[in-house]
């Protein structure tokens, strides 16, 4: 089955605890890109996602906006196929098998931080390297305009396309100073809680989109005879 195909299904069959109206052919893939980002795994050095939470701001600083309220029902990641020497470095150093999961972030404060609004539970990606997985979210996460769709790595995941323009960028939540720090857990991993994004990583894609179901447009109701 196709990816379009795939995710197609998957917001049909959301669909059915959606809010009445809402149609599977409606669907809006928030973060998706033509032609898609090639992580960078196997090749040397391979280099991945690690300890963190990030959102994608270049070169389209709205890409992983939400566009409209509604349901996020789904979640994709492109992922690289590091080879058994490459994975074995990354789970001994970066606590353990390769996982991700979707958050969904309210918006930047005056601070410069965001709260988590929303998370999908933690996928094993380590059967799916090498390939463009799309997981569907066992409860969908209701969503306004304006939040922005991350994705949190707990350990590590190979769904990194490097050596891209520098207008392409990606923003991390790690600490003013702690950039380099790419081991110690700054990932955002419960429903709730503040994040620091200073961190921004230029030619850099972070491989990631999440399946948008908007809510219904109310209909007008028929202006009345005089």
């Amino acid at each position: 089955m196709s990816r379009m195909r795939t995710i197609a299904a998957i917001v049909a069959a959301s669909a059915l605890a959606a809010p009445a109206g809402a149609s599977a052919a409606g669907f809006i893939e928030v973060g998706h890109v033509d032609p898609a980002p090639s992580p960078s795994c196997p090749a040397r050095p391979c280099l991945a996602v690690s300890r963190t939470t990030g959102y994608q701001v270049g070169p389209n600083p709205n890409l992983m906006v939400v566009p409209k309220k509604g349901r996020l029902v789904a979640w994709t990641i492109s992922l690289g196929k590091p080879g058994p020497r490459q994975i074995a470095f990354f789970d001994s150093r970066l606590g353990g098998e390769s996982s991700a999961q979707i958050t969904v972030l309210g918006k930047r404060t005056k601070q410069g931080t965001r709260k988590v609004k929303g998370q999908g539970d933690a996928q094993t990606l380590t059967p799916f390297f090498g390939t463009t997985p799309t997981f569907a979210l066992a409860r969908s996460i209701p969503v306004h305009k304006g939040w922005v769709v991350a994705l949190s790595v707990p350990t590590w995941a190979p769904s990194l396309a490097v050596g891209l323009n520098r207008t392409t960028s990606w923003r991390a939540s790690r600490a003013q100073g702690k950039c380099n720090d790419t081991a110690t857990q700054t990932a955002q991993t419960g429903a709730t809680g503040v994040g620091n994004y200073f961190c921004l990583y230029r030619t850099a894609r972070l491989a990631y989109s999440a399946t948008l179901l908007p809510d219904p447009t109310p209909s007008t109701p028929p202006a009345k005879k005089k």
